[in-house]
């Protein structure tokens, strides 16, 4: 099975078409406080070269009601990722995914569908432990993100076989501006890892 690439906090139309050309899976869009932040209006503008079998994801953190509904409104996502704490409290149509995401040291349920794995603060690069996390990837589809870039995700998969893999800030020239380069080296480093699986 091929593994997931999910390039994340995108911002710009070419970094969208770069990712999807190179072969990514899915495309991020981060509406939670941070460098990567975008509107709902500017990532619906930015995503309609998006093919429909690429996933388009909001990313959020503690969304109020009113946040979730304007962007389910005006983006119209694939998936939801956000804390799994946050999905109890949301009205989450059936037709959009659920990515719940679960942070290092903290609980993770013995089975679940899709779920992405990261260190306690989302988008800081911070390297979850690998040797554990490939213990919690038998539980379900597991995305594994935190501190992947193109020098290291090959590593990644190979330990810790996840469903799929998350990047962001490794993949910026500067916080919040992603580089073409970097997009597609992950991607094809990711893609090279999963041949010699």
């Amino acid at each position: 099975m091929s593994v997931l690439v999910k390039v994340c906090g995108l911002r710009e139309k070419q970094h969208v078409a770069d990712a999807i050309e190179a072969g990514a899976g899915a495309v991020g869009f981060v509406f939670a406080e941070s460098p990567r932040k975008i509107t709902p209006g500017i990532a619906r503008s930015i995503s309609d070269i998006v093919p429909r079998h690429v996933k388009r994801v909001a990313v959020m953190m503690h969304p109020a009601k009113d946040d979730w509904l304007a962007v389910l409104e005006q983006f119209e996502p694939d998936v939801l990722q956000t804390d799994a704490e946050d999905l109890e409290g949301l009205v989450i149509p059936a037709h959009v995914e659920c990515w719940p995401v679960f942070r290092e040291g903290k609980t993770t349920p013995d089975t679940i569908a899709t779920y992405v794995y990261e260190g306690p603060k989302s988008g800081q690069g911070e390297t979850v432990d690998w040797s554990a996390a490939a213990e919690l990837a038998c539980r379900g589809q597991m995305v594994l993100a935190g501190g992947l870039g193109p020098d290291n995700v090959a590593a990644a998969i190979r330990t810790v076989r996840p469903f799929g893999v998350d990047a962001s800030s490794a993949l910026e020239s500067s916080p919040g501006q992603k580089d073409s380069r970097l997009i597609r080296e992950f991607i094809s480093a990711a893609c090279a890892a999963e041949t010699v699986l």
